[in-house]
């Protein structure tokens, strides 16, 4: 893809609508809003890295009732003719078509390369990678069993959305605040992941949320992993244009 001139592409992670309740997400939902207007006007591409919502799970026939703003904002901005691409997240990881038939936006369940005016992306949302946490990785292999996913469609959507809402807000569905906390250069285990796929192939960019903090880490001589931070406490996101890739900040309105 070659970026026309003025034009940007952004990024964007780690929203979890909804959480710690619908009511007390509405602020930062209609930030979000806020942001996704000020960006349409010099959009050239539009990357949503996960965990966009906290809990997200498709029936045959039903989805979750809330977020209709941002899913009718993004619709609106796929309709007039933006790119946009969602990576499913480990809280909204049970998408089985809606994005794709309701809102013509594809979505990815693993990171994917992009080549953006010559520059080489690898983009995903980043649970599960890399070295250690075992435990979450063994809870992931459930989580996208179909037998699995089959047994919770059979609960009422009124008692499984519930249920699992409940669940993601009290145990954060195996990623919680210790995905806040920054283990260090040489600790970051998405770091660690770049540097094992540099051993095969290069990229000039990583691109990842699900750490909930801002990065920038050098992860070779021509390479830079970043972490999207997240819309809860920090309000980042990220720019590429054209050229270069930098995280910036959307700063919190609290009379919005």
């Amino acid at each position: 893809m070659q970026i026309p001139s003025g034009k940007k592409i952004y990024f964007s992670s780690d929203n979890h609508l909804g959480a710690p309740t619908q009511e007390l997400s509405k602020p930062r939902e209609q930030h979000f809003l806020n942001w996704l207007d000020t960006i349409e006007k010099d959009a050239a591409a539009l990357f949503l890295l996960g965990d966009l919502f906290d809990f997200w799970f498709e029936y045959k026939r039903v989805v979750p009732k809330n977020h209709v703003r941002v899913l009718g904002k993004l619709a609106t901005m796929a309709d007039n003719g933006l790119p946009i691409y969602f990576f499913v997240g480990n809280h909204d990881l049970w998408m089985f078509g809606y994005f794709e038939e309701e809102l013509s936006i594809p979505v990815f369940h693993k990171p994917k390369s992009f080549e953006f005016n010559g520059k080489k992306f690898l983009i995903g949302h980043g649970d599960g990678l890399g070295p250690g946490d075992k435990g979450y990785k063994r809870m992931k292999k459930v989580f996208t069993n179909k037998f699995f996913q089959w047994c919770f469609k059979w609960i009422h959507p009124d008692i499984g959305v519930k249920l699992a809402t409940y669940l993601s807000v009290k145990n954060k569905l195996i990623s919680g605040d210790e995905d806040a906390k920054f283990l260090g250069e040489e600790n970051e285990w998405l770091a660690q992941y770049a540097k094992r796929k540099l051993t095969k192939e290069h990229y000039d960019f990583f691109i990842f949320g699900h750490r909930h903090m801002p990065m920038t880490i050098k992860v070779g001589e021509k390479s830079t992993y970043y972490n999207l931070g997240d819309w809860i406490s920090h309000y980042t996101y990220g720019v590429f244009d054209g050229n270069d890739f930098q995280l910036e900040h959307f700063p919190l309105n609290i009379r919005e």
